[in-house]
């Protein structure tokens, strides 16, 4: 990764978490997923900035990349990355949680702006992935599918059934990024359900499994490149919830609050002073 690729998604990085802030703002009285919407920021701005075949000119394309967001409440992240990529426009962006929106809580399928599926009844993006990637195989596309899943989601069953599917049938074109900030809704994973080691539960499933930093661009960037597998890949990214902030970093209250107008200011202050 060049450093011109490198600061690109930094920056990439930056307007996204400014972003997600506005998105929460614009909620309302409305709560948004706003820890886990930062903790996935700079997995999202390497995917879309430095990775991706996806940007606004082939969006409807039948060749391009897809992206899942399995961890559906995360979706202010989702929002403003279509948005800054000029296909989600910032009026739009204004109606967030509002009624009749596009754009809900969760992410609804909408092809006219990015969204190819809807998401967020947790544990099934994988399996929308492993569909998609059989397919791209069967009629020999070049299509790679990135899966986004959240720690916590990996509680869900269905993960590891997923898990244990995608392998047996070299999905090599299938990428799963864990988003391993540690907390889910209610607690942290070790107060909920331990998941213990995710990178050796992973790599026991038969995956490529790939263990980075979440925050450090470069080290994301290079895992999500690297093709020196006939097998799925699995990047086991480790972040902190609420990522940006220092309202909001490891503070679970942040997993699902009302920002309101003060705390709203605050954090725009202490983003312009980091620029």
């Amino acid at each position: 990764m060049n450093n011109l690729e490198k600061k690109n998604a930094i920056d990439l990085a930056k307007k996204l978490r400014k972003k997600i802030l506005d998105l929460s703002f614009y909620a309302g009285s409305s709560s948004s997923h706003f820890g886990g919407a930062l903790s996935s920021a700079d997995i999202v701005a390497s995917l879309f900035g430095e990775v991706m075949n996806f940007n606004k000119k082939n969006f409807k394309s039948s060749s391009r990349d897809r992206f899942i967001l399995s961890k559906g409440h995360g979706c202010m992240v989702y929002y403003a990355v279509l948005n800054i990529l000029g296909i989600i426009p910032d009026e739009k962006l204004k109606t967030f949680e509002k009624d009749s929106s596009d754009l809900l809580g969760h992410p609804v399928k909408n092809s006219e702006i990015g969204i190819d599926f809807s998401t967020g009844s947790l544990g099934m993006g994988l399996s929308l992935g492993i569909g998609l990637s059989l397919a791209f195989k069967r009629k020999e596309m070049k299509n790679r599918v990135f899966v986004l899943v959240g720690d916590g989601e990996c509680n869900e069953g269905s993960i590891w059934e997923s898990a244990l599917c995608a392998p047996n049938l070299e999905l090599n074109n299938l990428t799963v990024i864990i988003d391993h900030n540690n907390f889910q809704q209610t607690g942290s994973n070790d107060e909920i359900m331990s998941i213990k080691n995710l990178e050796s539960k992973w790599s026991s499933f038969n995956w490529n499994t790939i263990l980075v930093d979440g925050h450090d661009i470069n080290k994301l960037t290079t895992a999500l490149k690297s093709n020196n597998s006939n097998l799925p890949k699995a990047i086991i990214a480790k972040t902190i919830k609420g990522k940006g902030f220092s309202f909001s970093e490891n503070n679970n209250d942040w997993h699902h609050k009302v920002m309101t107008n003060k705390t709203y200011q605050e954090a725009k202050e202490e983003i312009s002073k980091n620029d």
